[in-house]
């Protein structure tokens, strides 16, 4: 395993950090024993930097019980994050504060963020309700080490939050194919040579592993074919001496390996100018592919209505990278076509709750009606009507 040097602190962080928001599921419930194989094999392995949330359903309270049971705890750095779509007033910040540390069965945070800050006005908030008083409070009980923030806005105000306050860290989202998107290679810039730069969202919610178009994996292949569409994206991002650390949200041994096996290697200046240049060719496929830009992160969701929204945005997007057959076949799952109540785009009301919440700004009511035109024609529709109905009177009868 690789570390560099968090130059506020000088901890020796890896280069992998593990993103806990996707932990392996089982009939929806998250998989104890699977995760805990998972943790604790990526502690074996070298990983010691492990990313939760408040709103990550069932995740801080998993990865404090298996760092618990296993005395791991001190192996560790635990990042998290203070839910700022949550908070209603500054009495909340130790409401949801103290939670947490009860979750995840600590007495300290080691790196605590700023849920999802969008724009200054929302930080300017914050501040009016006490919020830097109350860090310094917990800094200085030891209950939080390091202060940051993880950003989902435009890169003007990234820019005006990161210098209005003595922030000791921050997280963007950053991938090959976003270079210049919310804080984009120009936020990373700026604030690297002030702080750890931890990234988000290197594979873009999974599409860039596996949701690339055919002729993308080709143009890889060609180029490399020992190196995985995943090798590509995470080398490009370890490659910029800026970063100091990236998440990956693996939920399997495979992952887990594959990527270590990667970080190994990970360096700066790893790649040179015919490697560059592919990811140019790549790029053009992918846009051409991926018509909405969701990357399943769920903010989104639950929809007051059922709405399946990622999923249905994949398998859009599946129906023009992959063929419209294999996207209408992951559609038909994704929404439940045969489920008594269904989850389809038809579904929405235009409540607008969705919109509020999602990090990357999609209008999602807007894309929802796409969806709907491409892969809800009337006949789907008329089937789905028809299994609900039935489906609804067997259950009247039993």
């Amino acid at each position: 395993m690789q570390y560099r040097i968090d130059k506020i602190s000088g901890n020796k962080l890896s280069v992998l950090g593990f993103g806990c928001m996707r932990f392996p599921r089982t009939f929806g419930r998250i998989d104890m024993q699977k995760s805990e194989e998972l943790i604790m094999r990526s502690i074996e392995m070298g990983v010691n930097y492990f990313d939760t949330a408040w709103i990550y359903p069932g995740s801080e309270e998993t990865l404090g019980a298996i760092l618990d049971k296993n005395s791991a705890r001190e192996k560790v750095f635990i990042a998290s994050k203070l839910p700022l779509v949550m908070l209603k007033s500054a009495a909340d910040f130790d409401k949801y504060f103290n939670q947490q540390l009860e979750r995840l069965k600590t007495g300290c945070i080691d790196y605590y963020l700023m849920h999802m800050l969008m724009d200054f006005e929302q930080w300017a908030k914050l501040k009016k309700w006490g919020i830097e008083d109350w860090i310094a409070q917990k800094k200085k009980s030891g209950q939080i080490k390091w202060i940051g923030f993880s950003f989902h806005g435009a890169q003007n105000e990234f820019l005006k939050i990161l210098d209005d306050y003595n922030w000791e860290f921050c997280q963007i989202q950053y991938n090959y194919s976003d270079e210049n998107f919310q804080a984009g290679v120009t936020g990373l810039r700026a604030a690297a040579p002030k702080m750890p730069v931890v990234v988000m969202e290197p594979l873009l919610g999974g599409k860039l592993a596996t949701g690339l178009p055919k002729d993308a994996v080709k143009i890889f292949q060609k180029a490399d074919a020992n190196l995985s569409p995943v090798g590509w994206a995470l080398n490009w991002i370890w490659n910029q001496e800026e970063v100091t650390l990236l998440l990956s949200g693996m939920n399997g041994i495979d992952q887990l390996e594959e990527n270590v096996r990667l970080a190994d290697k990970a360096a700066v200046g790893m790649l040179g100018e015919a490697q560059k240049a592919v990811y140019a060719d790549v790029i053009e496929s992918v846009n051409r592919a991926c018509k909405i830009r969701c990357t399943g992160c769920n903010y989104c969701m639950p929809c007051p209505k059922g709405v399946n929204i990622p999923g249905c945005f994949t398998a859009y997007n599946a129906s023009y990278s992959l063929g419209y057959v294999a996207g209408m076949q992951q559609f038909v799952t994704s929404i439940g076509l045969m489920s008594e109540k269904g989850s389809a785009p038809s579904l929405c009301v235009k409540c607008g709750k969705c919109e509020s919440h999602c990090p990357q700004h999609i209008p999602i009511m807007k894309e929802l009606g796409r969806v709907r035109r491409r892969m809800e024609p009337l006949w789907l529709r008329f089937v789905g009507a028809c299994a609900r109905f039935f489906l609804g009177k067997k259950r009247n009868k039993n």
